[in-house]
């Protein structure tokens, strides 16, 4: 938990500031609200108006989610930004010029670039699982072409691993970015899920109506990101013109919330936050148990220096877990929060273009003096 200082100068206690951390802060929020048994209807949510940054059309319409098509060429190897389902929407991947993976990977030579924009639940989703979500990612995969490289953001990332580990043969190389995989190693995000008792999460669900609705997510926050908090975000100043226009947009951006199918909500509470099935090798995913040492595909691992969601500790520690030869995992750190990773100006002109050198790379160099 994060303490601040108030307007009065004493330490408040006070809920993690990055809105990928809603989900499981809600819980806390919960029972401090003193939360009734009480079955809401379902709210739907109505299709964003944002326009996105990266001109795109939809490839495929699935039940869990739109598969956007931001390529420029049929040819050439493509990736699959699999973006975070937390809440947001996939706008977090192609939130603004300078500020969008999908454009940083585009100028860094990669042409065949795929989104996955996932649906906000509605009340015919509620049992939707994890298995749900990979099925049509694996589907999605199959209408690209496999074998594809998979960028996996935060709560993307775990899932892309999973993917990986099952359909091995599929994923060329995978990126993982501010992913939680072992939830072994301390972070805000572990504690917080631990700490509230199941039913809890149980009671969020039934008030939902069989969903996590994101409106209650958002009435339940009692931080609304300030000034100061977006300019960590978006890692750059916003007193000017443009800046005035991105703190706008990223403010509507925030509000745009998304339910979450209840079954899937609660598979990832207790399965992967609770139990840490992924890392201890005893999740299983479409009938089969996963192993991540079938994972042997080339690996770059990029984590946050100022990452209170994610610690670079856990989000690099996912090296020691999989099957690909330590010479084919490439690590990199930046100096940069959570939402930084994906939407800072300085991660976008440091790290994202090598990570676009690296998936275009030539590695059989590697592989020659690795034998």
């Amino acid at each position: 938990m994060v303490e601040k200082a108030g307007k009065d100068g004493r330490i408040q206690e006070a809920v993690p500031d990055d809105p990928l951390l809603w989900p499981f802060s809600a819980a806390r929020l919960a029972l401090d609200s003193c939360f009734w048994w009480l079955e809401r209807g379902p709210v739907e949510q109505q299709d964003s108006n944002l326009p996105w940054t990266t001109p795109n059309s939809v490839a495929l319409e699935l039940a869990t989610m739109r598969l956007r098509d931001c390529t420029r060429t049929r040819s050439g190897q493509p990736a699959l930004v699999c973006a975070p389902y937390a809440l947001h929407r996939a706008l977090i991947a192609d939130f603004a010029p300078g500020h969008s993976v999908v454009q940083s990977l585009q100028a860094g030579g990669i042409d065949r670039i795929y989104l996955t924009d996932w649906r906000s639940a509605t009340s015919d989703m509620r049992y939707l699982s994890i298995d749900s979500y990979l099925g049509d990612l694996n589907v999605a995969v199959d209408e690209i072409g496999a074998p594809v490289d998979l960028v996996g953001l935060c709560q993307g990332g775990w899932l892309s691993l999973l993917y990986a580990a099952r359909f091995p043969a599929k994923v060329r190389r995978l990126v993982l970015v501010g992913a939680p995989v072992d939830l072994s190693i301390e972070s805000a995000l572990g504690r917080l899920t631990r700490n509230a008792p199941e039913m809890v999460y149980d009671q969020l669900v039934a008030r939902g109506g069989g969903n996590v609705s994101g409106g209650e997510m958002l009435r339940l926050w009692s931080k609304v990101p300030s000034r100061d908090d977006i300019v960590e975000d978006l890692q750059r100043d916003l007193s000017d013109e443009e800046g005035a226009a991105l703190l706008a947009r990223f403010d509507r951006w925030n509000a745009e919330t998304l339910n979450l199918p209840g079954k899937y909500y609660l598979e990832i509470v207790n399965r992967i936050f609770r139990k840490n099935q992924i890392a201890d090798g005893s999740f299983t995913a479409l009938g089969r148990t996963v192993d991540l040492k079938d994972v042997k595909a080339p690996v770059f691992l990029l984590a946050g220096l100022d990452d209170d969601v994610v610690p670079a500790a856990q989000a690099l520690a996912t090296a020691g877990l999989l099957g690909t030869p330590p010479a084919f995992i490439a690590v990199a750190s930046e100096p940069s929060n959570h939402l930084g990773l994906f939407m800072g100006a300085r991660t976008h002109a440091h790290a994202w273009p090598r990570i676009a050198e690296w998936l275009r790379g030539d590695l059989s160099g590697v592989l020659a003096r690795s034998a």
